[in-house]
């Protein structure tokens, strides 16, 4: 089942799919997967307290690590195609267990998957395809680190070089800044994520992030989007996983997209072949637009969270079909995606203490009387539902509040309206989402 007969001249049926994850960009996969007619049913494990809340989506209780369990219900259920969401099952290996016990997979394997989950692979990577990145340096302790600092003699960039679910990431302004960032690293901040880093040189421009689908040998581009990783306005405060994003962004034109593709997207599909690696799902690069053109700042191997959320209701109803046809290695095999050209704004809500130290269990009261009509979706991230019936939050971000519109101006005018029907102890979301694109007319 896990490859494409080559008489095969259409895609199979599908009508159920699984989505492994938990988040908003679980939540907005299982929604968009729904609009296809052909999609009878929508799993999602272990999902949260909104799964449920959409047409023919179900929530199973199978955690994401939990590989035996996840592959008995594709097999009980019949599921025709499954989406890993997050990046820590991908790197883990789980695409490739799924692969083995004869599933359909949407996302890399383990080897693919260091795409995202190793940060020195990755510049390796980058650096072999020629590929246009910041200049980098590895470090495997303290001392290597301080010293290259001292050679080097400007502010860098810190990076985690293992997972750190989006926060693993210091940007120094000061060679005190980052000698503190190095040291505290090294001491644990990030976990085993932080025992290697990468120092990289600091860059300058808008930050924009690109997604394409491939199925190891074809890319189809979706539209760019632009995420808000500070947690205050401003883009003050911590890293956060994201506060909020919109879709797509007036940075980058129909002609920049068939250069990112020609001169970033492609040679990373090619270096990984070279590497013998067939990588079927998301290649998600981080970019940094410097006036010598885009520059990669880091790569991922799943969609984004929040961007997924704000780029789903652009996606047309054929989009599960497109995933699936990239899972089989036959997007030829699909109609190209027709996205809407409709503006997308999605903001993020948030629960106290969050990034640091979010506090669960508050109960969330929302009060839209139609969260599902067609221009708003609330995507639920962090919420549960006790065993009273009650919506609690249970994680940092609890929701995403999305709204499409004709101009930026009237998708975030409706979201930002939406929000306010929303409440629980401690909410916080920030009020500038889309400033650049906000007030300017777009």
């Amino acid at each position: 089942m896990g490859k494409t007969p080559a008489s095969m001249t259409a895609l199979p049926p599908l009508k159920k799919i699984l989505v492994v994850g938990g988040g908003g960009r679980e939540n907005a996969l299982a929604w968009s997967f729904t609009k296809f007619q052909e999609v009878e049913e929508v799993y999602v494990a272990p999902g949260n307290g909104g799964t449920q809340e959409q047409q023919s989506c179900h929530r199973l209780n199978i955690e994401e690590s939990n590989k035996e369990e996840i592959i008995q219900a594709c097999k009980s259920l019949k599921i025709d195609l499954v989406i890993v969401g997050g990046e820590k099952p991908l790197a883990s290996g789980l695409a490739d267990q799924l692969r083995e016990a004869g599933l359909i997979v949407f996302g890399p394997g383990k080897k693919g998957a260091q795409l995202e989950a190793s940060k020195t692979w990755s510049k390796e990577l980058m650096n072999e395809a020629k590929i246009p990145t910041a200049k980098f340096w590895k470090a495997s302790n303290n001392k290597e680190a301080q010293d290259l600092l001292f050679e080097i003699d400007k502010p860098l960039v810190v990076k985690a070089d293992g997972l750190a679910s989006g926060k693993g990431v210091t940007v120094c302004t000061s060679i005190q800044e980052t000698k503190a960032a190095i040291k505290e690293a090294f001491e644990g901040k990030f976990g085993e994520a932080g025992a290697k880093l990468v120092l990289e040189e600091c860059l300058q421009g808008p930050e924009v992030s690109v997604f394409a689908i491939t199925d190891g040998e074809r890319l189809e581009i979706l539209p760019s989007a632009q995420d808000h990783k500070r947690l205050l306005e401003d883009d003050k405060g911590p890293n956060t996983g994201g506060m909020g994003a919109y879709a797509p962004t007036l940075m980058l034109n129909k002609e920049d997209l068939e250069k990112i593709k020609k001169n970033i997207l492609l040679p990373t599909l090619d270096t990984l072949k070279k590497r013998k690696i067939n990588y079927r799902g998301v290649i998600y690069a981080g970019l940094i637009l410097t006036k010598d053109g885009p520059k990669v700042i880091e790569f991922n191997c799943r969609f984004g969270d929040p961007e997924c959320q704000a780029l789903m209701p652009l996606m047309p109803s054929n989009f599960a079909k497109c995933l699936q046809a990239a899972a089989l290695g036959c997007l030829n095999k699909v109609q190209k995606l027709e996205t809407s050209p409709l503006k997308s704004a999605c903001v993020v809500a948030t629960a106290y203490g969050y990034p640091e130290n979010p506090r669960k269990g508050d109960l969330v009261s929302i009060k839209l009387k139609n969260s599902q009509e067609s221009q708003i979706q609330l995507f639920h991230s962090g919420t549960k539902i006790d065993q009273d019936g009650k919506l609690l939050t249970s994680g940092g971000r609890v929701l995403s509040i999305v709204s499409q519109g004709d101009t930026y101006n009237e998708a975030f005018e409706i979201a930002y309206k939406a929000i306010k029907k929303i409440d629980f102890s401690g909410i916080k979301y920030r009020k500038d989402i889309g400033y650049q694109v906000r007030g300017k007319g777009n």
